[in-house]
């Protein structure tokens, strides 16, 4: 760790003299493509809601973890988020009832039993900074799991982005292919939750579904093909990712709420310039 502190170090930025943004800027180089890579297929296949139900259900895992105690908080976050998507993907695929119905059941469920427990006995207000997150807080151990995480969704995303890209076409056209439709999206469902669960803390509950929609919504305003589409998400993300943390340090604001107004504003640039890219 100390040798890439050094490199940092040999950066021009003032900012970067302090440990603590140190590791923010690291945490921003690890945390924003992973959002800018599954905002494609969460923008492709419509989950934007989906996506949000997935932050309050992991409120609810951090609750549990918080009042039962036996686990930790964060573990706890992370078990449970999983569960939570694949149950609503199970459900979603089983149920007649429409899906922004189903998800909208779970969404509404999860955050009132997440806030209903961390108000018993007064405690909601040791979680609260999990609403607005605090990425200037992060750990060189906490890189450490943002690493993994990265390396992980990675593999998986090589191994499965064939079949996610079919699927995002038509579901019926992905049968018919042999892709088994409930595992391909009940495995990125997984993946979603758990970087969405592993982030939480950083970015904050409130704005997390943010970053899963933006990247990929600006990208699409402006890609002609799947690689641009991709490249382009993936850069978005990163964009406003530094930009935003460099802001928030010189202006004193939250760091990942100013993350996500300059994501919504390449959002508002690249739709403004779909015309003249898309013709």
């Amino acid at each position: 760790m100390e040798y890439i502190y050094d490199l940092l170090n040999a950066l021009p930025f003032e900012w970067l003299e302090y440990d603590f943004m140190k590791n923010a800027f690291l945490a921003i180089l690890l945390i924003t493509p992973l959002f800018g890579l599954l905002s494609t297929m969460v923008v492709s296949n419509r989950m934007a809601f989906f996506s949000d139900s997935l932050g309050h259900g992991a409120f609810t895992g951090l609750a549990i973890g918080a009042v039962v105690g036996l686990f930790s908080p964060m573990l706890s976050l992370l078990v449970f988020s999983v569960i939570f998507a694949l149950l609503i993907t199970w459900i979603k695929n089983k149920s007649s009832a429409s899906t922004d119905t189903i998800i909208g059941v779970f969404s509404s469920t999860g955050i009132a039993v997440g806030l209903m427990m961390m108000s018993y006995g007064g405690g909601f207000n040791k979680f609260s900074n999990y609403l607005i997150g605090d990425i200037l807080s992060i750990t060189t151990q906490e890189l450490g799991y943002l690493v993994l995480v990265l390396v992980l969704v990675f593999i998986a995303w090589g191994l499965m982005f064939n079949k996610l890209l079919v699927l995002s076409v038509n579901q019926s056209f992905a049968r018919s292919r042999g892709i088994n439709v409930i595992l391909v999206e009940a495995v990125f469902a997984a993946m979603v939750a758990v970087v969405v669960a592993i982030s939480i803390q950083w970015v904050g509950l409130l704005i997390i579904n943010s970053l899963l929609v933006l990247p990929g919504a600006a990208a699409r305003n402006v890609s002609n093909s799947v690689k641009q589409y991709h490249v382009m998400s993936v850069g978005s993300a990163m964009l406003s990712g530094i930009s935003g943390l460099v802001l928030a340090y010189h202006f004193n604001m939250a760091a990942g709420a100013t993350i996500v107004v300059i994501s919504a504003l390449i959002f508002f640039i690249t739709m403004a310039l779909k015309p003249y890219f898309l013709r």
